[in-house]
């Protein structure tokens, strides 16, 4: 296994990352079965493990923290804040309450006294991005954690944040985890670029098109699997499925899986450090190694251009953030009696 750089950081982390959102509830309840699964990646080269303490509500961590045993100085290990954690108002977010308390969770969960990585896995309107930094600067300050990043924040917020640490004189985001993949490249507009010019390393996450890519999915077809049942609507979108079937023939004629296509892609980027797989079974991881050394020369890249054009998603809906002023219908309309302009 190869590596690469985590932006200026001076970590050096493995072009494939091992996701945990399967492990646990959401994807494989068997705790042994995750545990060898982690361990193969780890026997395989993958240094790098990221997870979230919504993941499972917990599980996902507690999973990874077994796994570690061990073998913990060898990984460089990385985790979210945010998303609710129970019922709780105060039990999520990006505020400094929830934050000092989170951290320490999760700690608690992974079995460790340090997270490498800490990331507010989405933008919180609700609470101003100083207040953000400034918790998670004292958690360097303290040693609980090495570095910050974000996930899931558009390009705007990623240089207000930036500004603000410079200003405050606060730590700074130093990664951010966006989506990409051939199906997904919006990102390649404005994120990645903005990532670069700040020197942030980025974690891309669902590389096969959260499961899009692996072939499965094919016009006219009906496939029933894990995720299809909770996404149908994704599985089902023809612009999408335009792209596979597209996509599948460059893959033959390449002598690739359309997976290692997805895959190779995804790390061939400048901008990108590392790309998120998530398994859920042995073969899955399996078949994901088998394909890391996979090189896609200029021709392929291009083809991949031409069926799927850069800065692009081939689906409008595909974002990992909606920002309030799109989201909320009242941030968008005056009230009636001031619209008309007479």
């Amino acid at each position: 296994m190869k590596y690469r750089s985590l932006g200026r950081t001076g970590i050096e982390v493995s072009p494939y990352c091992l996701g945990a959102m399967m492990f646990g509830a959401m994807g494989n309840p068997d705790h042994d079965d995750s545990i060898r699964i982690i361990h193969r990646a780890l026997d395989a080269g993958i240094n790098f493990i990221d997870t979230a303490d919504v993941y499972s509500q917990g599980e996902s961590e507690e999973i990874v923290g077994k796994a570690l045993k061990g073998r913990r100085d060898d990984v460089v290990l990385a985790s979210k804040v945010h998303y609710p954690m129970g019922n709780d108002p105060n039990h999520r977010g990006n505020s400094r309450r929830w934050i000092m308390t989170a951290v320490e969770n999760s700690l608690r969960r992974l079995q460790t006294d340090h997270l490498d990585l800490y990331q507010v896995h989405r933008p919180d309107p609700t609470v101003d991005v100083e207040e953000t930094l400034s918790a998670l600067s004292d958690l360097i300050h303290s040693g609980k954690v090495r570095a910050i990043g974000a996930s899931g924040f558009p390009a705007p917020e990623i240089v207000e944040a930036q500004w603000v640490a410079e200003r405050r004189g606060l730590e700074r985001f130093r990664t951010e985890q966006p989506p990409y993949s051939i199906v997904n490249r919006s990102i390649e507009r404005e994120v990645l670029p903005v990532c670069q010019r700040y020197g942030m390393g980025t974690l891309v996450w669902s590389p096969l098109g959260q499961g899009l890519l692996t072939g499965r999915y094919r016009k006219g077809k009906q496939t029933d699997s894990h995720r299809s049942g909770g996404m149908p609507q994704h599985f089902s979108d023809e612009r999408k499925l335009d792209v596979v079937e597209q996509l599948i023939p460059l893959a033959e004629r390449a002598g690739l899986p359309l997976t290692h296509l997805a895959m190779a892609f995804a790390i061939a980027h400048p901008g990108v450090t590392s790309a998120i797989i998530g398994p859920r079974t042995m073969e899955q991881l399996d078949d994901l190694l088998a394909g890391a050394d996979t090189t896609l020369d200029d021709e392929i890249l291009d083809r991949i251009d031409e069926i799927a054009p850069p800065g692009t998603d081939a689906a409008p809906n595909d974002v990992a953030y909606t920002p309030p002023a799109v989201s909320n219908v009242s941030l968008r309309r005056l009230p009636v009696a001031e619209r008309s302009a007479a």
